[in-house]
């Protein structure tokens, strides 16, 4: 006999189907609800709402457990690459040889932006955020590409493999025209080399002379991205599966998570980092007042990059790049006074009762932005690496969005607070 939860309204009972998730989640069915007694259920920011079913990220937040597909990350992150896990979180299944090859070749032979998009970039100041351009210029891969964008479920999942291969080749590409464009460089045109090896040639190389990454610098680049792969509904991923419900195209919809991966409670976690740990060493400081400074509840000094909105243990991908961040640094032999704040800040954290108690362990955000650094990537770009990563996980959600055969497009309730029914007065009438 199905489980099911009882409410009663008025003397009213109204049973309600409980679901059951593959692992053990358990959710009270409250689809029928208004229909049934007029009621809707409040939770401001969707905190304690489930608004979809998916199979795709499993995340235990108590337990600190993270599974692309059911795989845990800490095995993807040793055994795998972000090509791989991108692969196996957009289709379900890691790839065969032949599978793999032919998505590597996607990849390829999309890299480039044609020249006709590249003018887009003059539009803009070179001052311009970089998240900003990255919406817009991924918005308008629709435009280009209007056989892949038909806004028609059917249609767009006919051409889904090339849509996705183009999204999450160009979203590259297009983040490393944006670091030379505001830096005054030409464009460098991608090569038939490896993901990561590619983005970076692209950034860093310089006139008659291409940039090379040392292995250990694309090896972390592409740990850092796998680890940003997916993480369940989040703000951007919830953002492009409600616009995507309108039958919204895959490009459309991805700009839109762009813009909120673009916030600062967001993507923008691992700059408030760096900006931290900037304003520390302008101070003269080596951490410690710091550190005080936050355990006395200094708004001033708020410890950055340390505890999650989701996790209540430690950040499973914080472990993985925090032991890459040492080795990446020491291989480097990187000498960056930031740095060494950093390391100041993590070990008072991981020693001191006071963020011990309040499980305050350094997240993926505090390790990522020290990583981006320690390669030459600027604080302002940091974002647009994280949407890099995060272009997999976007692109696997929108199509469950487009796949289901008896969707429905996102439509919230809300609670009205406002002025209650008045009359309208004449302009000459209001005093």
């Amino acid at each position: 006999m199905a489980k099911t939860a009882s409410l009663k309204i008025d003397d009213k009972p109204f049973d309600l189907p409980i679901m059951t998730g593959s692992e053990g989640e358990q959710a009270i069915d409250v689809r029928r609800l208004r229909a049934e007694s007029g009621y809707i259920c409040f939770d401001q920011g969707y905190g304690n709402t489930g608004s979809c079913e998916s199979n795709i990220t499993y995340l235990d937040g108590d337990n600190g457990i993270l599974r692309h597909r059911g795989y845990p990350i800490e095995q993807l992150a040793q055994h795998s690459d972000f090509v791989e896990t991108a692969y196996l979180v957009i289709y379900g299944e890691l790839p065969t040889e032949k599978q793999r090859n032919h998505f590597g070749t996607l990849l390829r032979k999309n890299a480039a932006i044609e020249t006709q998009m590249q003018r887009i970039f003059e539009g803009f100041p070179d001052d311009a955020p970089p998240m900003a351009m990255l919406s817009s210029i991924v918005a308008s891969l629709a435009a280009h590409y209007p056989e892949l964008a038909t806004n028609n479920f059917e249609r767009d999942l006919q051409n889904f493999d090339l849509a996705a291969a183009m999204a999450i080749s160009k979203i590259r590409t297009i983040g490393a025209m944006l670091y030379r464009y505001q830096n005054g460089m030409p464009y460098v045109h991608p090569k038939d080399i490896p993901f990561c090896e590619n983005f970076l040639h692209m950034m860093f190389s310089e006139p008659y002379k291409d940039y090379v990454a040392e292995p250990e610098i694309a090896k972390a680049l592409n740990l850092l991205l796998l680890l940003h792969a997916d993480h369940e509904q989040n703000c951007s991923t919830s953002t492009v599966r409600m616009v995507g419900s309108s039958a919204a195209n895959l490009f459309t919809s991805l700009s839109a998570g762009i813009s909120a991966l673009s916030g600062p409670l967001h993507g923008g976690a691992n700059t408030a980092v760096m900006n931290m740990l900037q304003m520390i060493h302008d101070e003269g400081d080596d951490g410690t007042r710091f550190i005080e400074a936050a355990k006395s509840g200094s708004k001033s000094s708020r410890l950055m990059g340390f505890g999650h909105a989701v996790y209540r243990n430690f950040d499973p991908r914080a472990k993985i790049i925090g032991d890459a961040c040492e080795k990446v640094l020491a291989k480097l032999g990187i000498d960056d006074p930031l740095l060494e704040i950093a390391r100041n800040l993590e070990q008072a954290a991981l020693k001191d009762d006071y963020f011990l108690s309040r499980k305050l362990y350094p997240n993926v955000d505090f390790y990522s932005g020290i990583i981006m650094r320690a390669l030459g990537i600027p604080v302002n770009m940091f974002t647009v690496v994280f949407a890099i990563g995060r272009a997999p996980g976007w692109i696997a959600n929108w199509r469950e969005v487009a796949s289901q055969p008896k969707g429905r497009i996102y439509r919230p309730r809300q609670i009205y607070s406002g002025p209650v029914k008045r009359d309208y007065t004449p302009m000459g009438d209001r005093g």
